[in-house]
This record gives structure tokens, sequence and C-alpha cells, in this order.
């Protein structure tokens, strides 16, 4: 597959062997044309049915990047990929219609995306970018539980908008590498308590699930919230 002679995404960061790629999301009429023109039938007709000029432009973008890194990765041209969804949503990458072991997640938020590629599945990504709201505590508390409540009650200005946000990335994250969509409500776990204060990497297991094990990284800077998430390969126990 011929990548675009003008590509809106670059290599962002390499994470215990996983590619992030970074992806612009700015209104962009030739981008959006290239990125529409690498979709396949199924894809346009999903990009269609959005409602609004931005949710096409964040899909159309995302996905043609993902499309050209995967094929790249995989070294398949791009009609011979194809995506399956798992029970709540999740996609899986096809090559000739056949499965294959290749992990990958996409996020985005205002005009920034994120992507995440590695050789495992079981991995999530989350980007988000902060704005203010006029009720972080009245969202947080749909949303997190006691002791990252107390947290966000006892933040304030500036730092109660990152704290909420850098909470909000690392669940997603979470919930998007275990695939369990819109079915795992985040005010369920919280996150390790050295990570809420700070921490930038720690493990986690979900209570619901406590045999798998997460690495759980926080990857926010100046621009944004951020943070991924994977599964830790099982140890067998000794004979």
């Amino acid at each position: 597959m011929t990548k675009s002679t003008n590509p809106w995404w670059s290599p962002w960061r390499e994470v215990d062997g996983a590619t992030i790629l970074h992806v612009d999301l700015s209104p962009d009429a030739e981008r959006e044309a290239r990125a529409l023109s690498l979709l396949d039938d199924d894809e346009e007709a999903r990009w269609r049915r959005f409602l609004s000029e931005r949710a096409r432009r964040e899909y159309a973008l995302c996905r043609a990047a993902l499309r050209v890194s995967l094929c790249d990765r995989l070294g398949c041209e791009d009609r011979a990929l194809s995506f399956g969804y798992g029970e709540h949503g999740k996609p899986f990458a096809r090559i000739n219609g056949a499965c294959v072991e290749i992990g990958f997640n996409v996020s985005h938020s205002g005009r920034l995306g994120l992507i995440v590629i590695a050789a495992h599945d079981g991995i999530g990504v989350d980007v988000e970018e902060r704005v203010a709201q006029r009720d972080l505590e009245g969202i947080g508390s749909l949303v997190y539980g006691p002791a990252e409540r107390q947290l966000l009650a006892a933040a304030a200005g500036r730092e109660k908008v990152h704290l909420f946000y850098r909470l909000w990335s690392m669940k997603e994250a979470l919930i998007k590498a275990i695939g369990a969509g819109f079915s795992l409500s985040p005010s369920r776990f919280e996150i390790p308590e050295a990570m809420q204060r700070g921490d930038r990497t720690g493990s986690f297991r979900f209570p619901h699930a406590p045999e798998s094990e997460w690495r759980l990284l926080d990857l926010g800077e100046p621009r944004f919230a951020a943070a991924l998430a994977y599964r830790l390969p099982s140890q067998s126990s000794g004979s």
C-alpha cells in the first residue's frame, strides 16, 4: 500500500514493545479526501452514518492512519485487510478473512488522536483533551470511586482539571484494553492508589476478573492527558 504523500500521523512513543502514533485531526480538505479514499466499502458506509462533519473527519483520518500502519506492519495490501468486531464492539484485524495476531486500539479527542499497535492483544489507549467542565465533581460522582472522588474534591482550579482527565484517561485505557465497552462502569473500579497520587506506572487487577494482571501507564503531557494499558502474560505455576 502506498503511503500518503501528506501524512497526518507520526510516531509518538515506543512503550514496552508497543508503537503509539499521534494523529493530527485538524480540518484539512486534502487529507480528508485522501483518508476517505483509503477506506473500504464497510468503513465508508459507517463514515456516511456519522451526522456531523467533525465525527466524519475524526473517523476517516484515524481509520485511514490505522489501515496504512497495520498494512505496513503486517506486510499486506490494503484490499486484503478487513476488520471484525468482538462482543462489545472492539475491532480485530483480518487478512483475506483470517484473523491475525496483532493488537491495536484507537482514541481521539478534540483535534488529536492516538493509535497503539502491538504484537499482542489486550491493549488499550486513551487520549483526552483537557476541557474545563462546569461540574467536574458532579460528573466524577458517576465515574469515580470513593477515594478518587475524595481526591477530586480536594483539588481546585487547573489542578482539578488535570486530575479529572488524568484519572479518566487511565480508566478508559483499562476498559478499552479488556474490551468491555459500555458493559463495565468505570465507577466499579479505582486506579491504583499510588497512581492516583502521581506515580506514572503501576499494575492493576479488575475486581470482577482478578485472574488477569494489567500494566497501566500514565502518558500524559502538557498538551493532553493520555494512558496505555495492556495485559501482562500469565505466569504459569512451577511444577
